[in-house]
C-alpha cells in the first residue's frame, strides 16, 4: 500500500473515532427526548433499511447475498448475539445515557476490552491468569474515579452512579457479543463461512424484532413518540452514521491496516466523547477524567498483553 493510500485509511479510522465519539452525546440527546427503547427501535429500523439496501446493491452487482441465515444452528447463535448485542446493549446504553453524562459514559465503555478477554475464557476456551484480574482491578479503579469524582456535578450524584453502572453493563453486553460473534466466525458453533457483514445484519434484524415489544409497551404507556428535528437527526446519525457507515469504514481499516492497528483508534473515542459532551451538552471537563481514563487504559493493556502471552506460550 502506498504512503498516500495508507494516510487515507488512517484518516478514515480517525473519522470512525470521531463519529463513535460524538454518538455518546447524540445518544443522550435522543434518550432525553424519546422513551429509551422507542428511540433505539427507530434507530435500528433505519439501520435495517440501510443494511438491506446495501445487500440489494450487492445483489444487483452480481455478488452473492444471503438475506437470512441458512441453518437452525446459526439462527440459534444469532438469536443469542441479537439478545446481547442489540436488546441488552441498547437497553443499558439508552437508559444509562438518560442518567449519566456523555463524557463519563464514553470513558467507562473503554472497559470493554477487559470484559472481552475475561469472557473469552468460558466462551472461547482461552486461558486466564491472575495478572488479568490485576488488570480488571485497575480498570475498575479507573471507573471508580470517573464515577465518583466526575466534574459533571450538574447531574445528581445518585443518578450519575446509576447511569454509569448501566453503561458498565452495556460494556459487558458488548463484550459478550464480541466473543459470540468471534465464536460463530471461527466455526465453534459448527459454521464458519459467514462474513462479518452478514452476521451483523442478521443479528441486528433479530435484535430489532426483540426491541419491538418493548417499543409497543412504551407506546402503550406514553403514547406515540413524535421526534423533533433534533430527535430525527439523532436517529439518522446513530442509525446511518454510527452503526452503518462507521462500521463499514472500520472493516476497511481492519482489512488494510490489520485488526490491531485499526482497533487502536478505538481509544480515541473517549476523547471525542468528552469533547462532544462539552460541545453539544455543555458538560464539564476535569482532570479526574484523565486520571480515570489512563487507569482504565493501564488495566486494558495489562489484560491484553497477558492474553497475548498466554496464547503464544
Amino acid at each position: 500500500m502506498s504512503n498516500n493510500s495508507n494516510l487515507k485509511i488512517h484518516l478514515l479510522m480517525l473519522m470512525v473515532a470521531i463519529i463513535w465519539g460524538l454518538s455518546w452525546a447524540i445518544g443522550r440527546i435522543l434518550t432525553l427526548e424519546l422513551p429509551a427503547l422507542s428511540g433505539a427501535w427507530l434507530r435500528y429500523i433505519l439501520t435495517m433499511i440501510i443494511f438491506y439496501l446495501w445487500f440489494a446493491a450487492m445483489a444487483i452487482n452480481g455478488k452473492k447475498v444471503r438475506w437470512l441465515p441458512d441453518s437452525k444452528r446459526t439462527l440459534k447463535s444469532l438469536t443469542i448475539i441479537g439478545f446481547t448485542g442489540v436488546l441488552c446493549y441498547q437497553f443499558f446504553f439508552m437508559h444509562g445515557m438518560y442518567y449519566t453524562a456523555a463524557g463519563d459514559a464514553s470513558l467507562i465503555i473503554t472497559f470493554n476490552p477487559i470484559f472481552t478477554v475475561i469472557l473469552a475464557a468460558p466462551l472461547l476456551g482461552q486461558p486466564i491468569s491472575r495478572k488479568m484480574f490485576l488488570g480488571l482491578f485497575c480498570g475498575f479503579l479507573g471507573v471508580g474515579v470517573v464515577t465518583g469524582w466526575s466534574p459533571n456535578t450538574q447531574i445528581e450524584f445518585e443518578e450519575r452512579i446509576f447511569g454509569d453502572i448501566l453503561i458498565l453493563l452495556a460494556s459487558l453486553s458488548w463484550a459478550t457479543t464480541t466473543n459470540m460473534t468471534k465464536r460463530l466466525m471461527e466455526g465453534k458453533d459448527g459454521e464458519n463461512n459467514y462474513t462479518s457483514l452478514e452476521i451483523v445484519v442478521w443479528y441486528s434484524l433479530i435484535g430489532t424484532i426483540m426491541l419491538t415489544p418493548f417499543m409497543l409497551y412504551e407506546t402503550w404507556n406514553y403514547g406515540i413518540s413524535y421526534p423533533s428535528e433534533e430527535g430525527w437527526f439523532a436517529i439518522i446519525y446513530l442509525g446511518g452514521f454510527s452503526t452503518v457507515l462507521a462500521y463499514y469504514w472500520f472493516t476497511i481499516g481492519i482489512e488494510k491496516l490489520g485488526a490491531t492497528s485499526a482497533s487502536s483508534y478505538i481509544f480515541l473515542v473517549p476523547v471525542f466523547g468528552i469533547l462532544g459532551g462539552w460541545w453539544l451538552l455543555d458538560e464539564r471537563l476535569g482532570y479526574t477524567m484523565i486520571i480515570g481514563f489512563f487507569m482504565i487504559l493501564i488495566g486494558v493493556k495489562i489484560v491484553q498483553l497477558e492474553s497475548e502471552r498466554l496464547r503464544t506460550s
